[in-house]
């Protein structure tokens, strides 16, 4: 993990509630592009002569990844998934990469995370704005529509496809995870089209290719939860994903304390005293999975996890003003903000 970051700080300044550069990034050809999928903005930013072709290419990869996990769409694998009525279904790519990473941080979270908690999430209203409070038998009978855990994923290995097989009641969403895919093969396809420096930043995503056109490396905004305005410190990274879940980023209005995380035990928002998890690691649907799954298990199993499994960072901030941030960023994380108290666990 360690060569994903530096102590350097630079002078792209990139808050995850704006998702805009605070400060100019010099004199290096810069194309940028805004791109509107998976209901929110993507701002695609590359540097360089061949950044026109990389950005468009970026794109492509967004809206293609968009349409194959959009469970609206009657075309999509999401939409095929959620309606096989248990039968076998072929899958392949990002959407097979999604699933496998959700089932195993499924599994590793006891269920904690669940894609297939999208029944209960329609139910609240939060998939589209239209919210409401079930009863306690609503959320009875979509708790019992949970079976990420039945799911199987076999591999033909000839071919690199999967077979997916799940019980019929069940519907799933990639949510909790798209963006983060979407973000990641954005990137990968600026690379492949030549561009050496850029970033894909969205709604709690950043994502970023190389370091900043002068070597130095990317300085990211990590947001107050308590004032989502404005940023609580710095994290100084190289290329890396950066993923951040928060109890703020969508609840009903007049009344934040029913957000948009899910218990999947309680059937209610979580209520752990976590405010916000941001995960730093080298692949994004990894990031993206992984920031709702802390959020969802609270602060000490998330450490537990932390210390079990490894291979990502991660600052935790809880409603008692502690920033905890895991030892891997000792050097890379500073704290701006003196309400918040700030730790280092490893």
């Amino acid at each position: 993990m360690k060569k994903l970051f530096g102590n350097r700080l630079i002078c792209l300044l990139l808050c995850f509630a704006l998702m805009i550069p605070l400060v100019g990034c010099g004199d290096a050809a810069e194309k940028q592009k805004q791109v509107f999928a998976m209901n929110t903005m993507f701002t695609l930013t590359a540097y360089g002569k061949k950044a026109a072709a990389g950005i468009n290419a970026a794109e492509a990869s967004i809206i293609a990844i968009d349409a194959m996990s959009d469970p609206d769409i009657e075309t999509s694998t999401c939409y095929m998934l959620n309606h096989a009525q248990g039968q076998q279904v072929n899958i392949s790519g990002q959407i097979a990469e999604m699933l496998i990473d959700a089932k195993e941080i499924c599994e590793r979270t006891g269920g904690a995370y669940d894609l297939t908690v999208y029944p209960l999430v329609q139910r609240w209203g939060f998939d589209h704005g239209r919210y409401y409070v079930p009863s306690p038998e609503e959320i009875s009978e979509d708790l019992s529509l949970l079976c990420m855990k039945e799911m199987t994923i076999s591999k033909f290995p000839t071919s690199g496809t999967y077979a997916v097989i799940f019980p019929g009641y069940g519907r799933l969403s990639f949510a909790s995870c798209a963006r983060g895919c979407a973000a990641k093969y954005a990137i990968d396809a600026m690379r492949k089209n030549g561009v050496e420096s850029g970033l894909v930043s969205l709604a709690g995503n950043i994502q970023t290719l190389g370091r900043k056109p002068d070597g130095n490396n990317w300085s990211v905004g990590i947001t107050d939860p308590s004032n989502p305005a404005g940023y609580l410190g710095i994290l100084s990274v190289g290329e890396a994903a950066i993923v951040t879940t928060g109890s703020y980023q969508n609840f009903m209005p007049a009344n934040p304390k029913y957000h948009h995380i899910l218990s999947t035990s309680s059937g209610y928002p979580t209520t752990n005293g976590l405010l916000s998890v941001t995960i730093i690691c080298e692949d994004g649907t990894y990031a993206d999975c992984l920031s709702t799954a802390m959020f969802a298990i609270g602060q000490s199993r998330a450490i537990n996890y932390w210390r079990q499994h490894g291979g990502f960072e991660m600052i935790l901030i809880n409603d008692s003003g502690n920033v905890i941030c895991t030892s891997g960023l000792l050097e890379e994380f500073d704290l701006k903000n003196d309400f918040y108290t700030l730790s280092y666990v490893e």
